[in-house]
């Protein structure tokens, strides 16, 4: 790993410290993304538990192929 570091930090002209930083960096912000859209996603789901409220396939289908359309279709409101 180490040799590999030095040869892309020399084609690079960036220092091994430099790309460990920046491959981390990248990780951290992966790793804390996928961390948000699984709370949001449980959120989500309790909150269909709890209400029922939910946005049908068909409804939702509708609305997306409107997508690109002169005039698109408003967002389909949650419902049971």
């Amino acid at each position: 790993i180490r040799e590999r570091l030095k040869a892309v930090g020399t084609a690079k002209r960036r220092s091994t410290h430099w790309l460990m930083r920046e491959a981390i960096n990248q990780f951290l912000a992966r790793e804390e993304e996928a961390l948000r859209r699984e709370r949001e996603t449980m959120e989500s789901w309790e909150h269909y538990q709890m209400t029922g409220e939910h946005v049908g396939h068909d409804a939702m289908t509708a609305w997306l192929e409107t997508w690109g359309a002169e005039k698109e279709g408003s967002c389909p409101s949650l419902g049971n």
